[in-house]
């Protein structure tokens, strides 16, 4: 496999550029590899997954980490449905530590979090909206418009695996927070399909900088 730093050798059937604040949705085939990479670094990606061929059928946080005991999730790992079918396996990984304990953002969280019902950022460890400032719309509304063009309605959009998110854990307190985020230019994760998978992934608002997207045969 390619070094952790350099572009794959294979020729993608898709590679776009998902903007800042922006997303997309996309049918991973079964066998088919999808990659996400940082540009700038610095970036978050919700990631949101269901079967193809069965949107009820659909990513789950509760399961993924219950079914492999772990808080996070890296090469080698899999993506459950609740039904506790295989949607996806990370093939690479150059972060490692990707939040699966967040719900995604949205307008609510950023209409809240400045001393008032949101707790989930680190208080002088989060720069709320990167470079862009603070959003008024999150993951959860960019979602929605990317996944527009199938049968999904908002409530039945899963809670994601947020790639490239780092929280920063207190067990004493039993308490965790999401801080900036830590990962570089050039990083990725590649997961492979294990049965026709539509992904739908958002720029996160919340650091408010691109992702690129590509999708492989093998």
């Amino acid at each position: 496999m390619n070094d952790a730093r350099t572009e794959s050798k294979r020729k993608p059937t898709i590679d776009v550029v998902v903007p800042a604040r922006a997303g997309g949705a996309w049918v991973v085939r079964q066998g088919q590899h999808i990659r996400v990479s940082e540009i700038e670094g610095g970036s978050i990606g919700d990631l949101v997954c269901f079967n193809a061929n069965n949107l009820r059928e659909r990513f789950s946080q509760a399961r993924t980490k219950c079914n492999q005991g772990r808080l996070l999730i890296t090469k080698g790992h899999h993506l459950y449905t609740r039904e506790n079918k295989v949607l996806m396996t990370i093939t690479e990984d150059t972060y490692g530590i990707h939040d699966l304990q967040y719900g995604m953002c949205s307008a609510w969280v950023f209409a809240n979090y400045k001393d008032r019902d949101y707790h989930g950022f680190k208080p002088g460890g989060m720069t709320v909206g990167g470079p862009l400032g603070v959003p008024s719309f999150g993951c959860y509304e960019v979602l929605q418009k990317a996944l527009k063009g199938w049968a999904i309605e908002p409530e039945n959009i899963p809670e994601p695996l947020n790639l490239f998110q780092t929280l920063e854990y207190d067990f004493p307190n039993y308490a965790f927070k999401v801080v900036t985020a830590r990962s570089k230019p050039g990083d990725y994760i590649e997961l492979v399909a294990r049965m026709d998978t539509l992904c739908g992934l958002s720029a996160c608002p919340s650091m408010g900088r691109p992702l690129r997207v590509q999708i492989y045969e093998s």
